[in-house]
């Protein structure tokens, strides 16, 4: 925590050197009102697909957890989520949930991570959609595509990691107390490879989810007054919502708001402008945490 703190602030202070944190605060609260509501009401639904996406591989899974205790531990973890490390956090505190709702440790940990990593999946396939839409006069750069594309297959690789952790670890060793449960965790994982059609059905959602959260960042660009084209938001979104998954920030904030004022300098956006755009893209996510926190202060009231 203290590491993540430290670098938190250490990259906004050294934003502050640049850019007047005054003109941006006062560009971030000059956002306009009715992009604003899109944005949360956007937010809300792509919260409802991502609970949906989770439901279904907890259903391929066999587990027997009901859509609201499921849609519970969601929200609640993810509130939580903003206290934890950036990107996985809330992952952490959702395995942990379901581990806890007589789900094996290692089927818990595996329905998340899958979700997680069709997640990123769909991030590096809207990234190849990015570059090939940008390309400025139709001259696509293929090796920036084809450097995603093998990124794409080691991703999708992971889903044979249980073949690869019995190789790399030792038959011998296979028992061991370490060894046992990461085998166990790796098959979990590995199980997802028989269930294609469900695969395929929450890469399709995920799809959507990082779709929408690519058009909230334009519609709160819009509502700021940029007039950065969608097609550029298709090519560094992507990126920036990597940087937002790195355990490295408190929240999101720090780098994640420093790479997207760079990414934003080649077209011409001023910086405090940029500045106030990150910044509203970390609060209007975080306030999908809401409900969670309300059911967080609900259960602990029943705990009284």
């Amino acid at each position: 925590m203290l590491l993540r703190l430290a670098i938190t602030a250490a990259i906004l202070a050294y934003l502050a050197t640049d850019i007047d944190m005054a003109e941006a605060a006062r560009a971030t609260a000059a956002i306009s009102l009715p992009h604003l509501v899109i944005v949360l009401l956007m937010v809300g639904v792509d919260r409802v697909v991502m609970i949906l996406r989770w439901v279904l591989l907890l259903r391929a899974s066999g587990n027997p957890i009901s859509t609201a205790d499921a849609t519970r531990l969601f929200l609640v973890s993810s509130f939580v989520g903003s206290f934890l490390p950036a990107g996985v956090g809330g992952d952490a505190a959702r395995a942990y949930g379901l581990a806890k709702e007589n789900t094996s440790g290692s089927e818990a940990l595996a329905s998340v991570a899958v979700d997680r990593l069709l997640g990123i999946v769909s991030l590096v396939l809207m990234a190849i959609i990015g570059v090939i839409a940008w390309a400025p006069e139709g001259r696509t750069d293929w090796r920036i595509a084809a450097g995603i594309l093998v990124a794409l297959i080691a991703l999708v690789a992971v889903f044979w990691i249980n073949e690869w952790m019995r190789w790399i670890i030792p038959a011998q060793r296979h028992e061991g107390f370490f060894a046992r449960r990461v085998l166990r965790l790796t098959d979990a994982v590995g199980r997802y490879r028989d269930r294609r059609g469900v695969l395929v059905h929450v890469l399709a959602w995920s799809i959507v989810v990082q779709v929408m959260r690519i058009t909230q960042a334009y519609v709160l660009a819009l509502g700021l007054g940029m007039t950065v084209p969608f097609t550029y938001f298709l090519l560094f979104m992507p990126l920036a919502l990597l940087l937002l998954l790195l355990p490295i920030s408190i929240s999101g904030f720090g780098l994640p708001q420093g790479g997207i004022v760079w990414m934003l300098q080649p077209m011409g956006v001023p910086e405090p402008q940029a500045l106030a755009l990150s910044t509203l893209i970390i609060l209007t996510g975080l306030a999908g945490n809401v409900p969670g926190l309300y059911l967080w202060l609900r259960e602990r009231r029943a705990l009284l």
